[in-house]
């Protein structure tokens, strides 16, 4: 099944590279590009792309302020920011206003494809480096209703891993894995792994003395 995706960047090699790259995978659609939010937000309108492929600094309107724009008129699509910077607000920022993953630019394009195909499964993706921007200070109080190994879930959740890629960290089964995730969204009332991964970023959490992996 292939990935429909529009690309909006506002300079013109990166747009030509990014979808001469993308063009060579079969399983991903190039069906647009566009050099600002704006005329991003037009061309997804008539595409309906499954994923929005957006750097974040562009004129008129900002990636991030275009976020809410692409939520509101298109609320299938997913949202994924690239970007040069590594800066916990923006990838703060822009997780809190709706999108489903923040990758870097100096990435491989194979981790692009591994990102856009996350977040058009409904899933999150965070590259490395991201992951290490959301990881890197510690939380003033962890969430008290969470027990240990429910807090590492949960920072292992914000860095954007699968139950699959949990399990292998934490040394226990892909179903403890879903049953702790389970768990902490009753307990944190908390219903997606969007609003996990909020949670994360808005409380500051990090991963304290457990060892636990930050790659992407």
């Amino acid at each position: 099944m292939s990935v429909r995706v529009l690309l909006i960047d506002n300079h013109p090699l990166v747009l030509e590279g990014l979808e001469a790259l993308l063009r060579t995978f079969d399983h991903i659609e190039v069906v647009g590009t566009a050099g600002n939010a704006l005329n991003g937000l037009e061309r997804a309108m008539a595409t309906r792309p499954d994923v929005v492929l957006m750097d974040i600094n562009m004129p008129q309107m900002s990636g991030i302020e275009a976020i809410e724009r692409f939520r509101e008129n298109l609320r299938q699509t997913k949202i994924l920011m690239l970007s040069m910077h590594d800066s916990r607000e923006y990838i703060s920022t822009s997780v809190l206003h709706g999108a489903s993953g923040y990758i870097l630019k100096d990435v491989s394009t194979d981790e692009i494809v591994s990102a856009i195909e996350a977040v058009a499964a409904g899933g999150t993706y965070f590259s490395s480096g991201v992951s290490d921007a959301l990881l890197d200070r510690k939380a003033a109080t962890a969430p008290s209703l969470l027990t240990t190994r429910e807090h590492d879930v949960l920072l292992l959740i914000a860095a954007g891993h699968s139950n699959r890629d949990i399990a292998q960290a934490l040394a226990i089964s892909e179903a403890t894995a879903e049953t702790h995730r389970k768990k902490v969204k009753k307990k944190l009332g908390i219903t997606t792994t969007a609003g996990l991964v909020r949670f994360a970023i808005d409380n500051g959490l990090a991963a304290g003395e457990t060892d636990i992996p930050t790659t992407g």
